[in-house]
């Protein structure tokens, strides 16, 4: 393993700054966080960490090769992300004003999402995020080595399933806090309707 610690360091830099860039994934997390709460965000960061390993069997598999030489196959994949984007986005516009509630009541009302529902949703961003395909299919044509094997492969990528998982995780943690959750939802469901602004965005910019 000590022969591919360049290699592995690359990765690990290079995975960094794209998990930590604004994106899908990072608003999918932080709209669970604030409107859900603490449990539902880390599902869906464990659900975004799962997507990972998606891209990874594919590179590994050979299917980069065949994405990156086939525009038309690329751009389906583009679009079925841009369409469940924008439809995360039209749901959160349509949020309504929570009327003769109490904040409490409010906040129990919001986490009763069923755990495997914010799995999946995290799972899907991911898996059908095409910035995420463009950055694996750089790592696995041009960073590493062909001559590199298979099981080193699989470790860079169990790796950053892993750090993908614990950033998100991280990050849930953070926005969850009672104090941060509070100060989000002073502004109700014009938060929603921002982040609904925001996929909507993501979605268009996905496409173009």
């Amino acid at each position: 393993m000590f022969d591919y610690l360049d290699e592995f360091l690359l990765i690990a830099l290079a995975h960094f700054f794209a998990v930590a860039s604004p994106g899908p994934d990072f608003a999918i997390v932080l709209k669970q966080s604030i409107q859900r709460g603490r449990a539902n965000a880390l599902w869906t960061s464990g659900g975004v960490a799962l997507g990972i390993l998606v891209h990874v069997t594919y590179c590994l598999l050979g299917v980069a090769i065949v994405l990156s030489q086939s525009p038309a196959m690329f751009n389906v994949l583009k679009y079925v992300a841009g369409a469940y984007l924008a439809y995360m986005g039209v749901q959160a516009l349509r949020a309504k004003p929570v009327n003769g509630v109490d904040n409490t009541t409010g906040l129990e009302h919001q986490i009763s999402e069923p755990a495997m529902h914010a799995l999946r949703r995290g799972f899907l961003v991911n898996a059908l995020n095409p910035k995420a395909t463009l950055f694996f299919l750089s790592l696995f044509t041009l960073v590493i080595s062909p001559a590199t094997p298979t099981l080193v492969q699989m470790f860079y990528g169990l790796y950053m399933a892993l750090a993908t998982w614990v950033w998100f995780s991280f990050l849930a943690m953070v926005l969850s806090k009672a104090q941060v959750r509070a100060f989000f939802q002073r502004a109700g469901h014009w938060f929603d309707r921002g982040i609904g602004v925001v996929l909507i965005a993501l979605a268009v910019r996905v496409v173009l």
